[in-house]
């Protein structure tokens, strides 16, 4: 199930720092690991996590969840001036993050089946010359 955060008032390339941490992890860790992060987007985080597993348990209550992808794209930008010396104007550009979590089952690995080994050839002894 997915769950998303648009124009969120932080930069991209500082939401991502948080966002590679909890990817991959189950759901109860990446909540930990957020409860004790120093991070402003932290607690958004937690947030928007806590609404995806709520919208996977709607489908199927049960089922052991991890974080299978979480992206941070750029949102709008929005442009603004700051006065500087003498009548000039310097600007400012507060960014946004668009940010989607997608939530899985845990996939166990007796469940996945390997594809079926190749014939493998014998290779031919060559005689060892001295």
């Amino acid at each position: 199930m997915k769950a998303q955060l648009t124009n969120y008032r932080q930069s991209p390339r500082k939401v991502r720092l948080v966002a590679d941490l909890v990817r991959g992890e189950k759901v109860e860790e990446a909540l930990r690991r957020l409860q004790f992060l120093t991070k402003r987007v932290s607690a958004p985080l937690a947030k928007l996590i806590r609404s995806a597993e709520a919208n996977a348990r709607q489908a199927n209550p049960g089922v052991e969840l991890v974080v299978k992808a979480i992206s941070v794209d750029k949102g709008v930008v929005y442009k603004r001036f700051r006065a500087g010396a003498r009548g000039t104007a310097f600007p400012l550009k507060k960014r946004t993050s668009h940010v989607v979590v997608e939530l899985g089952p845990i996939v166990s690995k007796a469940k996945i089946k390997k594809p079926a080994s190749p014939v493998k050839l014998k290779a031919k002894k060559l005689p060892v010359t001295s």
